[in-house]
């Protein structure tokens, strides 16, 4: 792994390259370059490159600039990379098929950055299709068309990730400057507005055209007389065509569940089996390596592979170190496993008071205050850490196992479980990977993921979900493929522990949290990192769903930006609450949030461009990164949401799924939730229960009618429509002062709201 960035456009240009590349010098310490796109400078000590271009006093008239870190694992080639016709190239990637394509495509390349270079020299970015590996570059130059010829006035940059997101690129775009990185801090922490500063989703190409205005053809004075009409204080007057840059995106496609796979288990075992072994042996490199071992089944199966290809490698485990009882779940089979395999274990634990000094590090270097996200952060970078003592260069990871074998409890619960397992790829890049590539570079540890290797998942995801669910586990399939290589029963069909609590460190936080005073543990881990970790819109309907979902998130430290809401013309609409819709504008007040509010007829799938058209303006108008969802059960619902929040490069959070429908009206209820319902439309409900506080008695009538009848507790059959009055994010309360019910049956009534207001709490 390395690092990359790049600055277009600034007339510090220079400066901040530099200072970008030593907040990002633990990506790669092994040569370090820079390039102004006339000249490009390389040295393997970072204290004499610095020293070197500080004496070339002509780098600070350039506004253009590429720089990179390089951590060598194939050859020894710095980058910058220059190609023909002064195109550049930098890149953090580990391509396992490049020799296959240098081969194939004649492109005398020396190892797979120079491959990606002069692949797209001579192809174009179509061609990145073929990789087999991880990657994020840059590239900066000319295109040719169909006929050899250059087809574009300008120069382009083209930004481009894999599609699961294994390694990561940043961007800051305001119009008037552009500029990348491989780590979120090293732009941020520059003085870049963080409104402006988004991750590159991975199904994106992003393109930039680069126009004459800061074209590196003269120093800046120059390229400033030529285009005068560009003062600095005048750049919002001018049109979208009048800047210097135009900015462009291209949507990849990720992977397909259907056909299935219509073959027996034996073959289909055969197969995967094969896949998985192809996946591990590629990443096997000739430096020593590491595997991050907790005695589960994903490492266990790595594990074993390599002690019979006879590889030498150790394995790195790391838990809380408790006072007294029982020892961590992980711990406990991390140690079974190694001495019946016959493996090399070292151990790191941890004692309570020793953890804030690690927190201190770990949290603003993920930047995240995320619990899940710190807790097993916390976990992934001790076992690091063990492995740099050990001077390994490379460290192996289990993870993505469980979202293409379907290993968790939503998989279960799922009724279409390849969907689920879609769903949950789609957002590794934002809920793992990015947290797990900083901890394992600023260890100095290449990180190897074999369970997202393209082939193997590709294939998995298509596999019928009988294979993959079954006898109370998931990854089943998996489990029958372990056992039958030769893995003990106990380790192959071990349940599913996650690692902050198979370590015991998820406890340690809340220990840590209650001995600071501390209700929650996201609040005790904003002191180390005190900023919001995102900036979300909610998709919001008035109801308790989204409501309670935007709560979730607020709690945990996440910035509610916005409300978006969907007035549909169709009060049976299949996406969006209709119900009272227009307080939400009333509830938006009562939150202190803007609103969005953006109308639909309601036809079936036309609705979703409206919604399309919401984010797209909540994006360009409140800097979304991401959207909240109310979605409980309704797959319907979220995936059509997921697909257009991934195409608009929005990352999705819906905290609510299939969270068990009593616990969910539990829930609002112990938060101080006062919701009524606005619509009944179900056998057992009747107009009495409109305008109602709904109360503990309640949800006993509830749950009584979910055994008469099988009714859903939480509406999600349509039974009811929710309207919250008051929750803790409100500063004042939701009052109804008219209203009338309108009924079409028995079992069928509306709450028709006249006149509200908000009143004091």
């Amino acid at each position: 792994m390395c690092g990359i960035v790049g600055f277009f456009g600034f007339d510090d240009a220079f400066e901040k390259t530099i200072k970008a590349i030593s907040i990002m010098k633990n990506r790669g310490s092994d040569s370090f370059g820079i390039s102004n796109f006339d000249q490009t400078w390389y040295n393997s000590n970072f204290d004499s490159f610095i020293s070197l271009l500080e004496n070339n006093s002509s780098n600070h008239c350039k506004m253009n600039f590429f720089g990179h870190n390089l951590h060598a694992v194939v050859n020894h080639v710095p980058q910058p990379l220059i190609g023909n016709e002064n195109n550049f190239l930098v890149t953090n990637c580990e391509i396992y098929n490049w020799k296959e394509l240098n081969e194939k495509y004649n492109l005398n390349a020396k190892n797979d950055a120079e491959l990606i270079l002069y692949l797209i020299e001579k192809f174009g970015i179509e061609k990145i299709k073929e990789l087999d590996g991880v990657y994020a570059f840059a590239y900066y130059g000319s295109f040719k068309n169909q006929i050899g010829e250059l087809g574009n006035k300008y120069k382009k940059l083209i930004l481009a990730r894999d599609l699961i997101g294994v390694k990561p690129l940043w961007y800051y775009f305001d119009r008037t400057k552009f500029s990348f990185a491989s780590e979120r801090k090293s732009l941020v922490n520059l003085g870049l507005n963080k409104k402006n500063v988004q991750e590159l989703n991975p199904r994106q190409i992003l393109e930039l055209t680069c126009k004459d205005i800061y074209s590196n053809n003269g120093d800046k004075d120059k390229s400033e007389n030529k285009n005068n009409k560009y003062n600095k204080n005048d750049f919002e007057k001018i049109s979208d065509k009048d800047f210097p840059f135009e900015l462009n995106f291209k949507t990849r496609n990720f992977f397909d569940i259907e056909p299935e796979h219509n073959l027996e288990e034996k073959e289909l075992m055969l197969n995967v089996q094969k896949l998985l072994h192809q996946s591990i042996k590629k990443r096997i490199p000739e430096r020593k390596i590491g595997l991050l071992f907790s005695g589960g089944i994903d490492s266990t199966y790595i594990a074993n592979y390599l002690k019979n290809e006879k590889v030498e490698f150790t394995c790195y485990t790391a838990a809380f170190e408790v006072e007294s009882g029982k020892e961590p779940e992980d711990l406990i089979y991390a140690k079974k496993v190694a001495q019946q395999l016959g493996l090399k274990l070292k151990i790191k634990t941890i004692k309570l008071d020793d953890i804030p000094e690690y927190l201190k590090k770990i949290v603003p270097l993920i930047e995240d205050n995320n619990v899940t996200k710190t807790s097993v952060a916390l976990t992934f970078y001790l076992a690091c850490e063990l492995a740099k003592n050990d001077n390994c260069k490379v460290i192996f990871s289990g993870l993505g196992s469980e979202e293409i074998f379907a290993g968790y409890e939503r998989h279960k619960c799922s009724p279409n479980i390849n969907k689920e397992c879609i769903s949950g790829l789609i957002k590794m890049y934002e809920r793992d990977l990015y947290r797990d590539d900083v901890i394992s570079m600023d260890n100095k540890l290449e990180l190897r993921i074999p369970f997202l290797d393209k082939e193997l998942v590709e294939f998995c995801l298509k596999i019928p979900t009988r294979f993959k669910v079954g006898e109370g586990f998931g990854k089943l399939i998996l489990r029958k493929i372990s056992e039958q290589e030769g893995i003990d029963h106990e380790f192959s069909f071990r349940k599913k522990k996650a690692a902050q609590y198979g370590s015991k460190l998820d406890h340690a936080l809340g220990r840590l949290t209650r001995k600071n005073g501390f209700k929650f543990k996201s609040q005790y881990l904003t002191k180390f990192y005190p900023g919001p970790n995102l900036r979300l819109g909610v998709l919001f309907s008035s109801g308790k769903d989204s409501t309670y979902a935007a709560y979730i998130m607020k709690k945990q430290n996440y910035e509610l930006t916005c409300l978006i809401t969907l007035k549909s013309k169709n009060p049976d609409s299949y996406m969006f609450h209709t119900p009272a819709i227009d307080l939400a504008k009333v509830q938006a007040d009562a939150m202190d949030v803007p609103i969005l509010m953006q109308e639909t007829d309601g036809f079936k799938e036309e609705e979703l461009c409206d919604l399309e058209k919401a984010l797209i303006i909540a994006k360009e108008k409140y800097f979304i990164e991401g959207i909240v969802t109310g979605a409980v059960f309704s797959t319907y619902q979220r995936s059509r949401i997921e697909k257009i929040c991934d195409r608009l490069g929005l990352k999705i959070f819906s905290p609510l799924w299939h969270k068990p429908q009593q616990k969910l009206m539990e829930e609002l209820i112990s938060h101080n939730f006062e919701i009524i319902f606005t619509s009944i439309a179900a056998y057992g409900l009747d107009k009495s229960w409109l305008n109602k506080v709904i109360d503990k008695e309640d949800l006993i009538r509830l749950n009584n009618l979910k055994d008469k009848i099988g009714s859903n507790q939480a509406g999600e059959g349509g039974e009811f429509e929710s309207l919250v009055l008051d929750c803790p994010l409100f500063k004042k309360k939701l009052q109804i002062i008219d209203s009338d019910i309108l009924q079409d049956s028995e079992y069928s009534a509306r709450l028709i709201v006249k006149k509200a207001e908000l009143v004091d709490k």
